[in-house]
């Protein structure tokens, strides 16, 4: 069975620009036109429906940072081509249009040790290696030496592709990819309780 972006966004609960987000990221399989529709399998929009939330009491920072993204957009900046995710990118492609520069507390960004990619209140991409930042005369703040542990290539099933060789960038990128994690910010970076206790 088929249904449309605005039936499957109320299938999820969700606005439809926001069930849209997903489908423009190239994130859910077996999709379809009809005319100028498209169409979702039922299946795939189930599946998301159960996806776990994102079991943040693992980790030990008692806040972490969440960036929350758009579809990927070009860009003509000197360092990247892309801001935003989408599963197409390289991985080379896809952390250079995720690791800045956004208006944070980068301190808290850097104590927290992780930094989970959402899209559409699903995390697509994880971001390690946060202990440096750079400023620029803008007050907004990038991560030169992040690296991207992991991120996702269908979110109904889903699967994912671990790209950092570190140990612990791998248990983390297992640990949050494809799951559910809700944020509420006014810019890109949202700041979320872990629940780790003292």
């Amino acid at each position: 069975m088929l249904l449309t972006t605005g039936q499957a966004a109320e299938e999820l609960g969700c606005a439809v620009t926001t069930f849209r987000r997903l489908v423009h990221a190239g994130l859910l399989p077996g999709l379809s036109r009809r005319g100028v529709r498209v169409m979702v399998p039922l299946k795939a929009v189930q599946a998301l429906s159960v996806r776990r939330t994102a079991p943040l009491e693992q980790l030990e920072a008692q806040e972490i940072a969440v960036l929350r993204v758009d579809t990927a957009q070009r860009v003509d900046e000197p360092d990247r081509d892309w801001i935003g995710f989408a599963a197409s990118l390289a991985p080379e492609d896809l952390l250079k249009a995720l690791r800045g520069w956004w208006r944070c507390d980068a301190a808290s960004i850097a104590a927290g040790g992780v930094l989970p990619v959402t899209l559409s209140g699903y995390v697509v991409a994880v971001l390690t290696g946060l202990e440096r930042w750079e400023r620029n005369g803008e007050g907004r703040h990038a991560f030169p030496g992040a690296r991207l542990a992991g991120y996702v290539t269908d979110l109904a099933t889903p699967t994912t592709t671990i790209t950092s060789r570190v140990d612990d960038d791998q248990r983390l990128a297992e640990l949050l990819l494809g799951t559910r994690l809700a944020s509420h910010s006014g810019g890109a970076i949202a700041y979320v309780p872990t629940h780790t206790a003292n």
